[in-house]
């Protein structure tokens, strides 16, 4: 195994997490959005005597709740991004804060359904014209707030760190755009979609009671947009889950990297990790056995750099001809 003097006794694993991202922002506006919406809606059900409006706002409380968990992860992840004690930065803090809005989803959801099933069981009168009201202003509300996420924009920034270590070779150059890995904010997206969405059957659903007559269509409605919200709930949970214990990376980075690796036919890979540590980040270690070692930037340099590996552990082993061949198998 080659080895070399150690050049850095440390580095950081900031990837850029210690800059407020465009993310973060959006998010603070939809929570604060949300939070001025929930204390007007409280305020006003009780000046008027609405429970209409007093328990809208007190729905709005739980996705204001699920908005401020997604912000404080953003926070947290900032204010920690250098601390030395977190081994791959706080990348992770955005999966977590992703997962929580996940499990607060699918309460919301199953609420729902409670809800719903005691409407069906036990019918009561409903005041459409304010009851229509709310659920167009809840819909105004959450329509502004998903344009303000527009989750399909760039949320990324760059940064750039290089650096290398010795026996275990490390090399990091870091430069990205993360805005379809960051769960964090699709669990803030979500839970102003799932609000929108029982906005829009709620007012689908009392038209068609106050004209028509269907008052139960309003429980259905409801367990309609539940099954949507627990299937968008159990998707999200997925996805984080996977990212908090280190799943690996999909098998085309895998392949990837295999074949930029071993493209000079003496050189091949016996041992290969690689997962996320941030959205949009990989790290990988690689077991490498070859005819002819060469420096830790050597390989670095043969990754195609969108695969996003910018933390790169290397093991690299020189051999005989007769053990290569062994190890190959």
């Amino acid at each position: 195994m080659r080895t070399h003097p150690d050049k850095h006794c440390g580095h950081l694993h900031s990837f850029g997490l210690d800059q407020k991202q465009e993310a973060e922002k959006r998010t603070q506006i939809v929570f604060a959005l949300t939070v001025i919406t929930m204390i007007v809606e409280i305020a006003a059900g009780i000046q008027f005597g609405s429970i209409a409006l007093l328990a809208d706002g007190l729905h709005m409380g739980s996705h204001a709740t699920a908005l401020g968990i997604n912000a404080l992860a953003y926070y947290y992840a900032r204010k920690y991004a250098n601390d030395p004690r977190f081994t791959f930065g706080t990348g992770k803090i955005n999966a977590l804060g992703g997962y929580t809005g996940a499990v607060l989803l699918g309460g919301f959801a199953l609420t729902m359904v409670w809800e719903g099933g005691e409407r069906l069981l036990y019918p009561q009168p409903i005041a459409f014209d304010w009851a229509i009201f709310v659920a167009v202003v809840g819909l105004a509300v959450n329509a502004a707030s998903v344009m303000i996420l527009n989750i399909g924009s760039d949320t990324g920034h760059s940064h750039q760190h290089a650096h290398d270590h010795a026996h275990d070779h490390h090399v990091h150059d870091h430069s990205h755009d993360h805005s379809h890995d960051d769960l964090n904010l699709r669990s803030a997206y979500l839970h102003v979609l799932a609000d929108a969405l029982t906005s829009v059957l709620a007012i689908f659903a009392l038209l068609c009671g106050k004209y028509f007559g269907a008052a139960w269509l309003d429980p259905v409605m409801g367990f309609v947009g539940a099954v949507l919200i627990l299937r968008w709930s159990w998707s999200l949970l997925r996805q984080t889950g996977l990212r908090l214990l280190d799943y690996q990376a999909p098998q085309e980075v895998h392949d990837a990297v295999r074949v930029a690796i071993e493209a000079d036919g003496k050189t091949e890979i016996f041992d290969l990790h690689v997962w996320l540590i941030a959205p949009g980040v990989y790290a990988a270690i690689i077991g490498i056995i070859t005819h002819d070692p060469r420096e830790p930037d050597y390989y670095k340099s043969l990754l195609p750099h969108e695969l996003g590996i910018r933390h790169l552990t290397v093991e690299v082993h020189a051999c005989a001809d007769e053990v290569c061949r062994t190890a190959s198998g």
